[in-house]
């Protein structure tokens, strides 16, 4: 890992960490989460949120926010998909939680893993 991409775990870990309990856990969790499924994606802020890039010079693809919910999005930067089916050419971007149960980390992974294949 170059010192640039430590640099940017630790302002990650760092924001994460000065957020309030029970979110800050939640929030640990999913970062755990996308770092897992998606080892080549770097952790860095983006507009003052947790995200995640192919690089430490790239946009990042991927964002957590910590508002008055919390969210996972998917950033222009990825490449979308059309949903299809009764979605039409809709493509989900964002999703909100409060709490992160096994099937939720499940989906998150594979919304992760679907940014970066």
């Amino acid at each position: 890992m170059s010192s640039k991409d430590e640099k940017n775990l630790t302002q990650v870990v760092d924001k994460i960490a000065k957020m309030d309990e029970p979110r800050r856990s939640t929030m640990q969790r999913v970062h755990d989460v996308i770092t897992a499924a998606a080892p080549t994606l770097k952790p860095r802020i983006w507009y003052g949120m947790p995200a995640y890039a192919m690089s430490a010079s790239t946009p990042a693809l991927i964002t957590l926010r910590n508002d008055e919910r919390l969210n996972l999005a998917i950033t222009e930067k990825a490449a979308f998909r059309a949903a299809g089916g009764v979605d039409g050419q809709l493509m989900p971007a964002a999703w909100y939680f409060e709490t992160v149960d096994d099937a939720t980390e499940k989906r998150i992974a594979e919304i992760v893993r679907s940014v970066v294949d």
